[in-house]
């Protein structure tokens, strides 16, 4: 421990707040989370013994135990993801066996949870709000789960299991992490980057150890990043070339000292053995005790119905495809591979409709299209966004910081961008990350609940050759799935902190703002207003965003197949499938694929081997979030429709429903609750079809 005196300058224990990020070193984590962890034994100490069994007396302090953590622990996991350097990564590993010992103590409390309980049982609770409430039977069922009601033997080992679980998430996550920084294919003659648009010459050039690398003459270094492996799959003429950059990035965390083989086959054993201990029959049982799907049944009969309409229909893409190849003279349908796929897709595409994702780039810099996404954002929801960049400091220098403002100017939230990729130390995805959350027990000077703050942070195409960051339109629609789940957030109209916000949303519910923000991607005003040509200033033409309509459903069978194969898969894995028989999860992969997969597989892949949703994310037993809430997502827009998207007043009336339930009631309620008091209804899969062209 470090000198008492040293200790407020440490930023991660600076009072709860925006987090001082310029400040940050990775030689603050050992000092700063001891002296927080010594600081909530002692108040996890008091509450457990004079602590009388009431709202305010237990809660109350409980919350703001759990607060602290997430402040400070969650601001270290979050830069784990945008600056995991050495030495942070090195002191992170080294306190998170004590982040996860106390997280168990708090969860396993018996005192804590019979006072919990008394309060479940007293006269008190029929004077709690319904979100106090649901918050209260969420923290029993939290309970249960992290072992409260265990002794003995099985309470050690239900705990060190927890602790091995932990380290083994954070090992697959920095294997995947390495994998991918660590190729690079150096291209240096003209042949090698034959068909790649300028924006891709641009990246690669720019990610080339070449300190005269330039985009016109090379030399150009191809990464798995997804800016840089997704356009050069579906441009490179060279397949040879295309092959090698597939193999590696469908393998990455499969050989040597970053293989995850093992690390997937311990994770099931332990998930299992974990499940047991509890009284489940499989994982997939305990994920699903807290999730919007009643039971595995459920989440099968959804998927089978969604797969008996997509698979015939990612049949006919592929026979499209290996048509279209045909009559280019190139392959037939045995000699279509995966590293094939994308390129005659994306001809496919070009031909059918006439455009290119290129063609799009110019008309959506990154600046146009935030002004776009905030102005439908005041239409919808009343909110105002304002840039005030340089305000308040970000964790690097692309990192932009926003206020949300009410219809009266008066401020609501925060968010800050990180949207550009990085090559060293920032992990692939998209995501939305929460660093505060809206809380009552914590009030600003005017006394006024805190008001959350949110990160998003994704991996767009920096600004290259001094154009500013253009985005594809596959980006933009990212950008307003982020966005969405901001909103949710920050958009809250809850105070109590346990169900504010995104806190307590069901993980098969908390995807539908995201994927609902997505829809007005296609909505002609929507589009049209976060469109200007980099150059001209010119809007997107008519024709090229009619375009963009048609081709919406391109090729939906196999995106929905891909999506229900990564679905099927995990449920396969933490519900039917024993990890101690001679079956394996290589095995299950196969075996699943069979079923959703069209075409040629590369028998190698190891897709599982970088499936950090399941095996160091949130998404165990949950991969089928994405369609459970699509199928909600798809079916909230079909209320704007047929209120009429022309009608400017019907889209603002329903734009202030949906932000009052959906937006406003966070997990202050049951997720179908909400989605009725929004649709009048239990939520249908028409809409969701129909959008997929699949009806």
């Amino acid at each position: 421990m470090p000198e008492t005196s040293t200790l407020p300058e440490n930023p991660l224990l600076a009072p709860t707040g925006i987090a001082r990020f310029p400040d940050f070193r990775a030689e603050h984590v050992e000092p700063g989370v001891s002296a927080m962890l010594e600081e909530l034994e002692t108040s996890f100490q008091e509450l457990e013994e004079k602590a009388p069994a009431t709202w305010e007396g237990t809660v109350d302090p409980l919350e703001r135990i759990g607060d602290r953590m997430n402040f400070v622990w969650g601001l270290v996991a979050h830069l784990m993801g945008v600056q995991n350097t050495p030495a942070l990564r090195e002191v992170y590993e080294k306190m998170q066996p004590s982040i996860v010992e106390f997280s168990m103590k708090l969860g396993q409390s018996r005192q804590i949870f019979d006072k919990l309980e008394m309060i479940r049982n007293g006269e008190e609770w029929s004077t709690l709000s319904p979100g106090q409430q649901r918050g209260l039977d969420s923290l029993l069922h939290d309970a249960r789960l992290s072992g409260v009601g265990l002794d003995g033997e099985a309470k050690a080992r239900f705990n060190q299991l927890k602790q091995e679980l932990a380290e083994i998430s954070t090992r697959f996550s920095n294997n995947v992490l390495d994998s991918t920084k660590a190729f690079g294919l150096e291209l240096t003659d003209k042949d090698q980057v034959e068909g790649l648009p300028p924006s891709l010459l641009a990246f690669a050039a720019q990610a080339s150890e070449s300190s005269d690398a330039t985009p016109e003459s090379g030399p150009w270094r191809i990464t798995l990043d997804f800016p840089c492996f997704r356009p050069f799959m579906q441009h490179s003429r060279r397949r040879d070339l295309r092959e090698q950059v597939y193999k590696a990035f469908i393998t990455r965390a499969s050989a040597g000292e970053q293989d995850n083989s093992e690390l997937i086959l311990q994770t099931l054993q332990k998930r299992r053995e974990l499940a047991a201990i509890l009284g489940y029959k499989n994982w997939a049982e305990v994920s699903l005790s807290s999730k919007m799907a009643p039971d595995v049944n459920a989440v099968h009969q959804l998927l089978e119905e969604l797969r008996v309409v997509g698979f015939p229909a990612a049949q006919r893409d592929l026979q499209e495809m290996i048509d279209h190849a045909r009559t280019q003279g190139a392959l037939d349908a045995e000699d279509m591979q995966p590293w094939d796929s994308p390129f005659w897709a994306e001809r496919l595409r070009e031909s059918r409709f006439d455009f290119t994702q290129e063609d799009l780039r110019p008309y959506f810099p990154m600046e146009k299209v935030l002004d776009g996404l905030f102005n439908l954002t005041k239409k919808l929801f009343g909110t105002s966004v304002e840039d005030v960049t340089g305000t308040v400091p970000g964790w690097n220098e692309d990192v932009s910081y926003f206020v949300l403002r009410d219809a009266k100017g008066d401020q609501i939230a925060s968010l800050f961008l990180d949207p550009y990729a990085r090559s060293a130390d920032k992990r692939g995805g998209a995501w939305m990350n929460d660093g505060l959350g809206k809380n009552s027990l914590f009030p600003q000077e005017n006394g006024q609940p805190r008001l959350p703050v949110a990160y998003i942070v994704c991996n767009f195409t920096p600004p290259l050759g001094g154009k500013p960051a253009l985005l594809t339109f596959e980006e933009v629609e990212t950008m307003f799935h982020e966005f969405g789940h901001a909103l949710q957030h920050m958009l809250t109209q809850v105070d109590c902190g346990l169900v504010s916000g995104i806190e307590n949303v069901e993980w098969d519910a908390v995807e539908l703002p995201s994927q609902f923000m997505e829809n007005w991607c296609y909505h002609e005003p929507t589009l049209m207003g976060m469109t200007a040509h980099h150059e001209t200033g010119a809007p997107l033409p008519k024709e090229l965003f009619d375009k963009i309509v048609a081709a919406r459903t391109f090729h939906s069978g196999t995106a929905t197949c891909r999506q229900l194969n990564f679905a099927l898969l995990d449920l396969e894995l933490h519900s039917s499938f024993d990890p101690d028989s001679e079956e394996s999860p290589i095995n299950v992969q196969e075996r699943v694929a069979q079923k959703t997969l069209v075409g040629n597989r590369y028998t190698e892949a190891r897709p599982l081997n970088s499936f950090g949703h399941i095996f160091a994310g949130g998404y165990a037993a949950g991969y089928y979030s994405y369609k459970w809430a699509e199928v909600l997502s798809a079916d909230a827009f079909a209320a704007f429709e047929e209120a009429g998207l022309e009608d400017e007043a019907a889209i603002v009336n329903t734009g202030k429903r949906f932000a009052e339930t959906v937006l406003g009631l966070g997990g202050s309620r049951k997720p179908m609750d909400v989605f009725k008091d929004f649709r009048g209804r239990e939520p249908k899969t028409d809409a969701l079809l129909r959008h997929s062209g699949l009806a």
